[in-house]
């Protein structure tokens, strides 16, 4: 087979698994805004069930549901919230109902990724993937759900202080809330694979242990640049909110890659000891 076949192989097999992916999250997608869940009364050996049921209607729908769960856990009470655009609105239930499609289709996700990827793998690189997946989904889900449930509220509930104390009105643009509130979750959960990412390089042999302790100053500066970016505000605290947990994440990860490292140089030690003898 030329280089030539090969190449149209490998996009041919990706447009497959994109077609495949589409298949999946496109009506997932499209559920989240065609629908509302109505809660069902649900009794099961005489004990009431929290139960609901998907029911067309396409402005009431899912995730207008969300929004408004979202503006009573996390916004504090008297702040008016301002549909500023025209479509404002629109684009909002949109981004909601692309996050709901990723956290679900994730599953389908990374099975057609990882079944594209894992033919040019090698046999280390399979059992790293294998080794670290469970570990980076639940890190993921964790720190989403840190920023989601306590971060972002306590981030939201800090700056209208700020706002109180100088006598302004307490009012937000719906489209500014709902970025924040999914880019700044979004973010505690990227920074929560950091310990996987560096833990992984090491397994690889692309960076030596060592090189992770000896450049923590950069990982300290990289930590506070990250949190300057996502981070709305110029008071410096909701970006050491970030940067903070990152550092430490950071570190943690330096160090499993270390104690791997050092069990890796040992076992081979005692295998050259075996073979010489």
């Amino acid at each position: 087979m030329g280089d030539l076949d090969r190449i149209l192989s490998v996009l041919g097999e990706a447009r497959r698994r994109l077609v495949r992916i589409a298949l999946v999250l496109g009506p997932l997608f499209g559920a989240t805004l065609l629908f509302e869940l109505r809660p069902l009364p649900f009794t099961l050996f005489g004990v009431s069930v929290p139960f609901a049921v998907p029911w067309p209607s396409p402005f009431y729908n899912i995730t207008a549901q969300l929004f408004r769960a979202m503006v009573g856990w996390m916004l504090p009470p008297g702040v008016q919230l301002l549909n500023v655009g025209v479509g404002d609105s629109i684009v909002v239930q949109m981004e909601i109902g692309l996050l709901l499609t990723f956290i679900f289709g994730m599953p389908w996700l990374v099975h057609e990724v990882g079944a594209f990827l894992v033919p040019a793998l090698r046999r280390n690189e399979r059992l790293l993937i294998r080794q670290v997946g469970i570990p980076a989904t639940a890190l993921f889900a964790l720190g989403t759900g840190i920023g989601f449930f306590f971060l972002t509220p306590f981030t939201f509930r800090l700056l209208f202080r700020y706002v109180a104390a100088m006598g302004l009105a307490p009012v937000l643009g719906v489209q500014a809330f709902v970025t924040f509130a999914l880019l700044y979750s979004f973010a505690f959960g990227v920074v929560f694979e950091l310990p996987v990412f560096v833990y992984a390089l090491t397994r690889l042999g692309v960076v030596h242990a060592a090189a992770w302790r000896r450049h923590w100053r950069g990982a300290v500066i990289g930590a506070l640049v990250f949190g300057m970016v996502v981070t709305p505000d110029n008071s410096g605290i909701t970006m050491l909110l970030i940067a903070l947990p990152m550092i430490a994440l950071y570190l943690g990860g330096a160090y499993f890659a270390a104690r791997w490292e050092r069990r890796s140089e040992e076992r081979n030690r005692s295998l050259s000891a075996v073979g010489a003898g």
